[in-house]
């Protein structure tokens, strides 16, 4: 009967110990959740990552094998004006109302 008294508060013991360690030790269970939430943070992130990462290879595949796309990049980022070519800027009005008003 002293043994399995004894077997018993061992046991419980044990028992006592593992749920310490699974809710309060290193890596418990609160943790784990904290690390669920931030895998899915980081899977949305890369997904959105990976969709840029394509369009950016279609883009660098487009300007490789088309002659105009590297035109037309050069025109909207570079300014592009070729010979015989008349650039004109249109400046829009500060404020339209301004433009409007009788003087």
């Amino acid at each position: 009967m002293l043994y399995l008294r004894t077997l018993i508060f061992c046991l419980l013991g044990l028992v006592l110990a593992l749920q310490y360690a699974l809710w309060f030790g290193k890596s418990n269970v609160v943790d784990f959740f904290h690390l669920r939430q931030l895998v899915v943070e980081l899977e949305k992130e890369n997904l959105s990552l990976r969709e840029r990462n394509d369009r950016l290879h279609a883009d660098v595949n487009e300007i490789k094998n088309r002659v105009e796309a590297i035109e037309a990049r050069a025109r909207e980022h570079l300014g592009l004006i070729l010979p015989g070519e008349t650039y004109f800027q249109v400046v829009p009005a500060e404020d339209d109302h301004e433009a409007l008003r009788p003087q």
